[in-house]
């Protein structure tokens, strides 16, 4: 009986430790400056992206269009398919001072984009 009660604290020590994890990088994650973008017509908007320069930020990009677009920067070092009427989150950064140029490359010609670090 005793080694069951010794179980079941050791298992709810590890339940605890693991929110605590949990609820640790949620806050951090939060902490991160978001910029929304929005895919629409195959056109970025807004296609300019004032954000600190320094600092890790979130893009919360909506892909508004019916199709798919990838969204891509070298510069970034960064490509993810959004596929259509859905959101993707893209970290980036920290950046240094800069601009760093990107598309959607099923749209080259028309989703361009930079992202300004200041």
């Amino acid at each position: 009986m005793e080694s069951n009660i010794e179980l079941e604290r050791a298992l709810m020590l590890r339940l605890a430790a693991a929110t605590l994890v949990a609820l640790s990088l949620g806050a951090f994650a939060a902490n991160e400056p978001e910029f929304n973008v929005a895919i629409e017509g195959h056109k970025f908007a807004p296609d300019r992206i004032e954000v600190p320069a320094g600092k890790k930020v979130k893009l919360i990009v909506e892909n508004k269009d019916a199709t798919p677009e990838e969204f891509e920067s070298a510069q970034l070092k960064v490509e993810k398919v959004i596929p259509g009427k859905s959101k993707a989150t893209i970290f980036v950064g920290p950046l240094k001072a800069g601009e760093y140029k990107f598309v959607g490359e099923y749209n080259e010609k028309t989703a361009k984009g930079v992202v300004v670090a200041k």
